[in-house]
């Protein structure tokens, strides 16, 4: 048995693992990115395909970290499992980045549009309504593990549902549109061109999350068995949900009123519901961006908290509360959030730092080679499916991903350097410091 299972601390069950991924990836990308889609692709069969592949892919990186984990089973993300399957230092260059921006960056732009749906509906000003919100899910985040449990399965399973009634309305009662999606003449031109290549690149954003589980393996009860059953399970769930509420749109709404838009929801919404339509989705998304908040304000200061547990100049960010979670950690994030929420500095944050984190998920999936080559002996709770196919594809493609970044976002990737280096220096310095007081706490003993 392992120390996770042996431990009194409270955890939380399955549901609750499979809540974290659903509710980190489904977000806002998939109510924004079709109208994009088919401007450059104008047919129901290559759309569906796209969403498809996208799920595909997610899950050939969700079995590759699936066995990772189930290996090294404790929080931390990709800090954790890169420093235990490559070597610290690029271990906490991951930590540093996630720690950093790489989800305060992100809760900060969905508490943001958050604020920016409810105040539109409700004439205010949307701070009235992110900054709160931050507050109010940090707090919540301070409490039980049971409580947190509860309240992140009621706001994901509920998002999932109301996405689901939502696409269920859009076939019912939607007008139907003359879209096929069983191929079609011209279909194989379309796959092939240059618009599907870059649009798969943002339906890839738009399954990001799917390794969420990873980061609070701590937190949850037989980590080696149920971390790889959420991420597997979670993403199975999500590309069904993609794939049928795009289906949904593109069945109730003209294609020529959501090409080039970015509110293909709320123009699907007002379609299917009416008027009132967009005041239903405005709300439904607000709803729904509440739990992904939530999953990233639980998985965000497990991984501060597991830096502060191997270095001890750190060792503040794993202090806890009465309850057994990383308070400081968690109330550390929550500033560095509101702090980019009042600057409105974020999307930038996002974009400098969106090819290094890639760059983190590949070398993850790269360490399932790297560790069945010099560690075939090594006990694996689960084994990754279909390798080394499934590595090999979700490498591929994120090199693919990693090219088009670089390419489009090239001077955000250079400020994405210097914060590696930044970090980088910071962990020499922290180091050399540990190996100081080491060798001053020898001193003594070598005296005698």
């Amino acid at each position: 048995m392992d120390n996770e299972t042996s431990s009194p601390r409270a955890k939380v069950g399955l549901l609750t693992a499979i809540a974290i991924v659903v509710a980190s990836m489904v977000g806002t990308g998939v109510f924004g990115s079709l109208g994009f889609q088919v401007a450059g692709i104008p047919s129901g069969f290559p759309i569906i395909l796209l969403w498809l592949i996208g799920g595909i892919i997610s899950f050939c990186g969700a079995v590759c970290y699936a066995e990772i984990a189930s290996i090294f089973p404790k929080s931390g993300g990709e800090y954790h499992l890169l420093t235990k399957t490559w070597n610290p230092f690029i271990g906490f260059l991951a930590g540093w980045l996630s720690v950093c921006v790489g989800f305060a960056a992100p809760i900060a732009l969905n508490a943001t549009l958050m604020g920016t749906y409810l105040g539109s509906i409700f004439n205010a000003n949307p701070l009235v309504f992110s900054l709160p919100t931050v507050i109010l899910v940090t707090v919540i985040h301070l409490g039980s593990l049971t409580f947190i449990s509860g309240f992140q399965q009621f706001f994901t399973y509920s998002k999932f549902a109301l996405i689901l009634v939502l696409g269920a309305l859009g076939f019912a009662v939607g007008q139907a549109q003359d879209v096929s999606f069983l191929p079609a003449d011209g279909d194989m031109e379309l796959i092939t061109s240059g618009a599907f290549a870059i649009s798969l690149v943002y339906v890839l954003y738009a399954y990001a999350g799917w390794n969420a589980a990873t980061y609070m393996m701590d937190d949850v009860e037989r980590p080696q068995r149920n971390v790889p059953l959420a991420l597997l399970i979670g993403t199975s769930l999500v590309t069904i949900l993609y794939i049928f509420i795009n289906a949904a749109f593109l069945h109730s709404t003209p294609i020529d009123d959501i090409k080039g838009e970015p509110e293909v929801g709320l123009i699907a919404a007002q379609a299917i519901l009416g008027p009132r339509g967009g005041m239903i989705m405005g709300i439904l998304i607000s709803f729904g961006l509440i739990s992904s908040i939530s999953s990233m304000v639980w998985a965000g200061p497990r991984v501060s908290a597991a830096i502060g547990r191997d270095y001890s100049v750190l060792r503040f960010l794993e202090r806890t509360n009465l309850n057994g979670v990383p308070a400081v950690a968690i109330l550390i994030q929550s500033l560095i959030v509101i702090v980019l929420i009042l600057s409105a500095t974020f999307e930038q944050l996002i974009n400098y730092v969106q090819a290094l984190l890639t760059i983190s998920s590949l070398m993850v999936v790269i360490g399932v080679f790297h560790l069945r080559i010099k560690r075939p002996d090594i006990k694996r709770p689960y084994q990754a499916w279909g390798y080394p196919v499934t590595p090999a594809a979700f490498a591929l493609v994120s090199f693919y991903v990693l090219w088009f970044q670089l390419k489009d976002k090239t001077a955000e990737f250079a400020w994405g350097i210097a914060t590696l280096a930044l970090g980088g220096a910071i962990y020499v310095i922290m180091t050399h410091r540990q190996k100081m007081v080491a060798l001053r706490d020898k001193k003594p003993d070598s005296g005698d």
